[in-house]
C-alpha cells in the first residue's frame, strides 16, 4: 500500500464496522486505527471518537463522501425477529 494518512475520525464501533465493510467492498485500501487503550479501559474513545481511517491521500474525497452518507442514514432499528414483535398481518 502507498503512503497513508489520517482521513477521518469515526464516532463509534458500529460506524467503524460499516465504513470498514464498505471500503473493503469498494476495494479501497485502508487501515482502521482504534483509539482503545486497555490501560485506560477505552476512556479516550468517549472523548476522541472510536478511532480513525488511514488511507492513501488519493482516496480522501471518496472516503469522506462515504462517511458523510453513512451519517445521513437513520440508525438501524432492532430486527423484529429478535424482539419477538411481529409487524403487519399475522
Amino acid at each position: 500500500m502507498d503512503a497513508v494518512e489520517k482521513i477521518v475520525v469515526l464516532d463509534n464501533e458500529v460506524q467503524a464496522e460499516l465504513v470498514d465493510l464498505a471500503l473493503t467492498k469498494l476495494g479501497i485500501p485502508h487501515l482502521m486505527q482504534s483509539y482503545y487503550d486497555s490501560a485506560y479501559d477505552g476512556l479516550f474513545q468517549g472523548v476522541r471518537g472510536w478511532g480513525h481511517v488511514e488511507a492513501p491521500p488519493s482516496y480522501r474525497d471518496e472516503i469522506l463522501n462515504l462517511v458523510a452518507e453513512l451519517k445521513k442514514q437513520p440508525p438501524p432499528t432492532p430486527d423484529e425477529s429478535q424482539s419477538g414483535e411481529t409487524v403487519g398481518p399475522p
